[in-house]
This record gives structure tokens, C-alpha cells and sequence, in this order.
């Protein structure tokens, strides 16, 4: 085999597998996530149950900072991955199987929780994975190819499998059609698997024995240095507070829209709404957040923070209006949830950015994932009351709710300390 035709092949093989891991990453996220909460609802079970249980599934994602080392010391990235997307298949099978029980629920909720630590381990592992087998150059090439991919799944979990369960909800009974979605989530993860099992090229040994060395040792440093950060509970509080109205306007949006009218929601089918989320509401978010990254990266996260922080809370009011008015025109609807994720998709730019500027320093890589692991918090914490607090107020008084909890956000941000040209792109590198 000729050099040319060695380097040809080298450079198409990531071409392989790295839609397929990050789509795998991305999907059973959504399923764990968005599908159980339209599930539980089409089930009969209350807000405040529902928000509740699924608020549970977040945890892995708060704690993975503590087992990610472990991931590193035994065997290779390549085995966690193929083994946990093979256990993943394995558990929405499971799920698929205990939904004609009588005891459905309790059998359901721990196999989804033990599917959100295997898909918190999928995660560890395919991030390493991408980082060690791929080179700097190829690394940056293809970081737009894995968010594309994604987004792909955040469409495909939170519309494309939503508006398939609706339509069968419409065919069979509504437990018959939850069973199909997830037994055909679980061939989906399956598949990928046996494919990954034959494409995934293996890692360097040595490498990987190295990192597993310095990871086991410098372990305690990583979460000893990150609490001696000088700014740490202003860090934290940040990482909290910017999306606390968020937190629990996303647990509750899509059971407000399927709700009955009568009971104040909108009474909209699964179908429908999986359209409005998964199509509409990612085209908005994805287009929000392209168009922030351009502006932090010309301008400097300084000077957009404010207009982000206001972005992502003050389309809230959105749901404010629909919950007192129900508008019964799709276009309305779709305006405004539209309007809403673009405002999420915009404003989330500040929030993932100002996590970058939490982790720089030593130890870069661990310290953004002990933030992300409080940035499940914030989502797992509110989210989990958040049924709760809108059974006792109503839908218009919890969206009016959900707007002062926005406010902590902003007072914390005018105590962030943050460089004035963080984030933004030299012009040697625009040229």
C-alpha cells in the first residue's frame, strides 16, 4: 500500500464513525430526558410526578466528574462505548418489556436511571475516545461534523420519535405504541454497536496507560484545585442561577402544550407537539446559537452577556400570553415557541462560554467537567419541583413564577468577573 493511499484512507475513516458516535451520544440523551416525560404524560401521571421522576434521571450527569477517572484507568475508551451503547439498547428493550406490568412504573423509572448512567458513561468515553484516536488537526476539522450530528439526534429524540409515537398512539393502544417507539430506540442503539464493534479503530495502549497513570494521580488535585479557584462560589452560583426559570419551564412546556384546555394547557397531540419541538424549536435553537457564537467570537462574551442573559429569560413571557389566552392557531403556537428557543439558543452561547472561562488553568479538561456537572444540577434541582409548584399555582401563575426566578441570574452577573476580550477572536485568526 502506497504512502498517498495510506493518508487517504487515514483521513476518510473518522468519516466513519464520527456521525454515528455523536449521533448515539445525542440520542439516547433525548430519550431519557424528553421521551419519558410524553411518555409518563400519555400514561396519565400528574406534573408534579412527572417532573419529579424524570428530574432523577439528570443526576448521572451531575456525578459522572466522580467515576470519568475510572473510565480512563480500566480498559479502553472503544470497550466503554461499544459496551455502553450495547447496555443501552439492552435497557430500552427492557423498557419495552415492562410497560404492559402492572408495575411499569417502578420497573420503568429504575431502568431509565440506570440507562442515564450508562449514557453519562457513553459520554465520558466517546469524548476521550474522539480526543485520543484523532489528531489536533483532525480534532478541529471535524468539531462542527460531531454538533451537527447531535443536533441531528435532538431532532430525531425530541421530534422525528415523538411525532412516530403520536401517530401510533393514534393506531394502537397507548401502551402498544410507547412499546414499539422504544423497542425500535433499542434496535437503533443495538446497530450501532455491532457497526462501532467493526469500524471504531482501537486506541494506543501505551497512550492510554499513560493518561491512566496521570489521571489516577493527580485525582483529588483536580477537585482540590477547582474549590481553590479565587472566584469559586461566584462560579457556581452562575452555573446555578442563569437558567433557573429555564430549568423549570423545560419540564413543564411540553406538558402545558399537551394538557387539556380545560385543565389550562393547550391540548395539543404527542404528535404535535413532537413537531413543535423537535423541528421548529430546534431550527430556532440551533440558529440562535449559531448566531451567538459569531457575535461572542467578534466581539468578546464582555460585551454580549447582558443581551445573552436577556435572551434566554425574556421569551419566557411567551408562555406567559399562552397560558392565559390558549391560542388555538398552530402559526401562533409555533411563532412563539420559536421565538422562545431562539432567545434559549442565543443565550445559551454565554452560558457554555462562560464555563470555557471557569476552566481555564490547570487541569482545563476535568474542570469543565466538574461545571458540567454542576450545570446538571441546576437543571435536575429546579426541574424536580418544578410539577409541583405549577399544580399549586396554575399554568399562568407558574410561567409568572418561572419570570422572577430569572431574576438571581442577572444580579450574579453583575458580580462575574470576566475579561474584556475573553472569547473573542484575534484578528490574525479571522484573517
Amino acid at each position: 500500500m502506497s504512502i498517498k493511499q495510506s493518508t487517504t484512507e487515514g483521513n476518510l475513516r473518522p468519516w466513519y464513525w464520527i456521525p454515528t458516535l455523536y449521533f448515539t451520544e445525542g440520542l439516547p440523551y433525548f430519550a431519557i430526558v424528553v421521551l419519558s416525560t410524553f411518555m409518563y404524560k400519555s400514561f396519565g401521571l400528574s406534573n408534579s410526578e412527572i417532573a419529579f421522576y424524570t428530574a432523577w434521571f439528570y443526576l448521572p450527569w451531575v456525578i459522572k466528574p466522580l467515576w470519568s477517572p475510572f473510565v480512563d484507568i480500566y480498559r479502553s475508551k472503544r470497550f466503554w462505548v461499544i459496551s455502553m451503547q450495547l447496555l443501552l439498547g439492552a435497557g430500552l428493550a427492557g423498557i419495552a418489556l415492562t410497560l404492559p406490568l402492572d408495575n411499569y412504573l417502578l420497573y420503568s423509572l429504575v431502568i431509565f436511571w440506570l440507562l442515564a448512567f450508562s449514557s453519562a458513561t457513553h459520554d465520558i468515553a466517546a469524548d476521550g475516545y474522539y480526543m485520543q484516536v484523532l489528531d489536533k488537526g483532525q480534532q478541529a476539522f471535524f468539531v462542527g461534523i460531531r454538533s451537527t450530528f447531535y443536533r441531528i439526534a435532538m431532532i430525531t429524540g425530541q421530534g422525528l420519535i415523538v411525532i412516530l409515537a403520536g401517530k401510533l398512539e393514534n393506531i394502537y393502544d397507548v401502551r402498544t405504541a410507547w412499546q414499539i417507539t422504544m423497542a425500535l430506540l433499542a434496535v437503533i442503539l443495538v446497530g450501532v454497536s455491532i457497526y462501532h464493534a467493526f469500524i471504531l479503530p482501537k486506541e494506543n495502549s501505551q497512550s492510554r496507560s499513560l493518561a491512566s497513570k496521570s489521571t489516577f494521580a493527580s485525582y483529588l488535585e483536580v477537585f482540590k484545585s477547582f474549590f481553590r479557584k479565587q472566584h469559586v462560589v461566584l462560579f457556581i452560583a452562575f452555573i446555578l442561577l442563569y437558567r433557573l426559570g429555564e430549568a423549570q419551564l423545560g419540564k413543564i412546556a411540553s406538558l402545558f402544550m399537551l394538557d387539556h384546555r380545560s385543565a389550562g394547557g393547550l391540548g395539543l397531540s404527542t404528535e404535535a407537539v413532537g413537531f413543535i419541538y423537535g423541528t421548529v424549536g430546534v431550527s430556532a435553537l440551533v440558529v440562535g446559537g449559531i448566531l451567538g457564537g459569531i457575535l461572542v467570537s467578534r466581539h468578546g462574551l464582555k460585551a454580549w452577556i447582558w443581551w445573552m442573559a436577556l435572551a434566554i429569560n425574556l421569551p419566557d413571557i411567551a408562555y406567559i400570553y399562552m397560558a392565559y389566552q390558549q391560542p388555538e392557531s398552530s402559526l401562533v403556537i409555533h411563532v412563539l415557541v420559536a421565538i422562545e428557543q431562539f432567545g434559549y439558543g442565543f443565550g445559551f452561547t454565554a452560558f457554555m462560554m462562560y464555563l470555557i472561562y471557569i476552566a481555564e488553568g490547570n487541569f482545563k479538561t476535568a474542570h469543565y467537567a466538574i461545571a458540567t456537572g454542576f450545570m446538571a444540577m441546576g437543571m435536575m434541582i429546579p426541574g424536580m419541583f418544578s410539577g409541583w409548584i405549577q399544580e399549586q399555582l396554575g399554568y399562568p401563575h407558574f410561567f409568572i413564577w418561572v419570570m422572577i426566578a430569572t431574576i438571581p441570574a442577572f444580579y450574579v452577573i453583575s458580580r462575574l468577573p470576566l475579561e474584556k476580550d475573553f472569547a473573542k477572536m484575534s484578528r490574525k485568526k479571522k484573517d
